[in-house]
């Protein structure tokens, strides 16, 4: 890391954590967050040392098989925590030869021995749904905030609805923001989506994220 830090870093270095949740990251064969936590300190330390000022660019996902509406609003909160404040991100697509392609068209996990008890992997195609996932990603524009109001309160976490620090997303809308929803698929927009099962982790940070916006 120190090599790294020293020598091979122009000022910023892309890593890809993709996610917090547990949930997503078994199906991407990644690490907690944890594992985040310990490079970025080691990034800092190995920066300092050097005299230089560098930041970490950390990637993220979204809607990616496995992937709960519960799992992004972690994700969110996590953000929010952290001083993330992202200007482009990714929904997933399924490419060729990947297995979370396989995930997505089979709701099955290839990652194990595959029958017709295995383990069923929850899959986001709903076009509103995969809406949904993005704009947790960026909870701070106020494009999102009509869609994920309506999420938070068919969660019941309507307590991250206000205009307080504790709060991930405000009660008012600045004029011309904030599209009404609109009917997707032939469902109406107030149809709840299907609960997934999730298994949290805890939420750890390191210390206070110093990050650019991504270019």
């Amino acid at each position: 890391m120190k090599e790294l830090a020293t020598h091979h870093v122009g000022g910023y270095l892309k890593i890809a954590p993709e996610h917090i949740e547990d949930g997503p990251l078994s199906k991407m064969m990644k690490p907690g967050i944890g594992s985040y936590d310990k490079f970025k300190a080691l990034f800092d330390r190995f920066s300092r040392e050097a005299g230089k000022e560098q930041y970490l660019i950390p990637y993220f996902i979204a809607a990616h098989p496995g992937t709960s509406d519960s799992d992004m609003l972690a994700l969110a909160l996590w953000f929010k925590r952290n001083g993330f404040r992202l200007d482009q991100v990714q929904t997933f697509l399924p490419t060729p030869l990947a297995l979370a392609t396989t995930m997505y068209h089979t709701g099955k996990n290839p990652l194990h021995k595959v029958s017709a008890t295995s383990e069923e992997v929850s899959v986001v195609r709903g076009g509103r749904q995969r809406r949904l996932h993005k704009a947790f990603l960026r909870y701070h524009d106020a494009e999102n905030w009509p869609l994920l109001r309506e999420a938070l309160q068919r969660m019941g976490r309507a307590d991250l609805i206000g205009n307080g620090k504790k709060h991930l997303i405000p009660s008012f809308q600045p004029a011309g923001t904030g599209k009404p929803a609109q009917r997707v698929g032939g469902r109406h927009p107030s149809s709840p989506i299907a609960p997934v099962r999730r298994t949290a982790v805890p939420l750890k940070s390191g210390s206070k994220l110093k990050h650019a916006r991504r270019p």
